[in-house]
């Protein structure tokens, strides 16, 4: 199906399968945000009450044991605010804008953790840092999508080279192709692209495990606020109620900022790379709910030939259909279709290590075996190929290896 086409149970909304992807999201995340504010409005409204409670009647408290005004008293506390927004503090905190100080600030503006602990306050630090984000932070997308690549391409080696070593040692190979088993080609061989999620979400783990670790006795922060400032900060939201490294003085203060910093490249990387993954993932789970709603608008929908019309997959578990590995040029859009794979049904999907998503499961295969995927003319549509942003840059480097590896 060519990219305008409509799907067969929307056609009275004029909706593409792509817009009615886009029209599908849009509305989940919505009532994601929805439900999420209602739980946290339900979890910690009662407490920000208390809380307001309890200052309200220690302002009074000391406005009438100082005999102070509760406007002078608000002037000065204002006063601490300002004082506060460039990093003054009660306790000593190290210096906010010595070189490494800066050097900290400058690494959360281009990684777009941006805790917001430290911000210019001149007039040329903030016209500086338009300039300055606007690139540094292009750059390390950049980067961090680079990372994926290699992060994809080294899984599918590794998960490659294990598949060879379970089948050397079960025996089932002739003589001779145990001998020359790095030739020996495995058209069935597909690494599940759950098993790349679960590789990089139990990566996340240990690396916020043993950050977790470091941080709180050097913090004194407990393992738990130690967790929740992991994610926050590897995955850039940054909300700068718990900032690493801060302290002015810190037992082995040298060998602890290096950990820092590793500890946060490498977890912002890991959780980038994860969530792109967990992206494909949720694409096809919209694929899926795309194709049952179609069959439902659809009142003459036939489960032997009604299909749904996209240029992005085809439906698994049809049987009878060409191997996904295929030598040659694809003869038509349909054939590259049939090469990418489509949403697995639910079934398919709790089976995953039986039924995986073709296409990725295929470029994965490719990858590790070290040649790039036939793409005909019409195929750039096919499976995970195509998009923009950081599922483009997945997309295409799961769909053919860089030659230059």
């Amino acid at each position: 199906m060519m990219p305008g086409q409509r799907l067969q149970g929307c056609r009275s909304l004029h909706l593409n399968e792509d817009n009615g992807r886009f029209v599908l999201l849009a509305l989940l995340i919505i009532l994601y945000l929805l439900c999420g504010a209602a739980v946290f409005s339900a979890i910690e409204r009662p407490s920000e009450l208390r809380v307001h409670g309890r200052w309200n009647g220690t302002l009074r408290n000391f406005s009438e044991t100082f005999n102070i005004s509760l406007g002078e008293l608000n002037s000065f506390l204002r006063q601490y605010e300002a004082a506060i927004a460039v990093g003054i503090r009660a306790d000593a905190l190290r210096p906010r804008w010595d070189f490494t100080g800066a050097f900290y600030f400058v690494g959360t503006v281009v990684s777009t953790i941006g805790f917001g602990m430290t911000t210019p306050v001149t007039v040329a630090g903030k016209v500086f840092l338009i300039f300055y984000g606007l690139l540094g932070c292009a750059a390390t997308i950049l980067f961090f999508n680079l990372f994926l690549e290699r992060i994809i391409t080294l899984l599918a080696v590794v998960m490659k080279a294990v598949r060879e070593r379970r089948i050397r040692n079960s025996g089932l190979l002739p003589p001779g192709v145990q001998r020359d088993f790095s030739a020996f080609c495995l058209p069935g061989w597909k690494p599940s692209v759950y098993h790349v999620m679960l590789i990089l979400g139990l990566s996340a783990i240990t690396i916020s495990c043993c950050a977790s670790a470091m941080y709180t006795p050097v913090e004194g922060w407990t393992y738990l606020d130690s967790l929740y400032f992991c994610f926050v900060t590897f995955s850039t939201i940054g909300f700068g109620d718990f900032v690493s490294s801060q302290t002015v003085a810190y037992e082995y203060q040298g060998l602890y900022r290096v950990a820092n910093f590793l500890f946060m490249l490498t977890g912002v990387c890991c959780i980038y790379s994860l969530f792109n993954v967990i992206s494909i993932v949720i694409k096809q789970v919209l694929n899926w709910m795309l194709e049952k709603m179609s069959c439902l608008f659809c009142q003459r929908c036939n489960k032997a030939s009604t299909f749904l019309g996209r240029r992005n997959a085809i439906r698994p578990g049809s049987k009878g259909r060409h191997p996904p590995y295929m030598e040659g040029p694809c003869d038509s859009d349909t054939e590259g279709r049939r090469m990418s794979g489509e949403m697995i049904s639910m079934k398919d999907l709790a089976a995953s290590n039986k039924v995986s998503l073709a296409i990725m499961q295929k470029q994965l295969s490719e990858s590790a075996n070290g040649y790039p995927r036939t793409v005909c003319g019409t195929s750039r549509h096919n499976g995970f190929s195509g998009g923009v942003g950081a599922l483009g840059i997945m997309n295409n480097r799961l769909a053919e290896t860089s030659n230059s590896r």
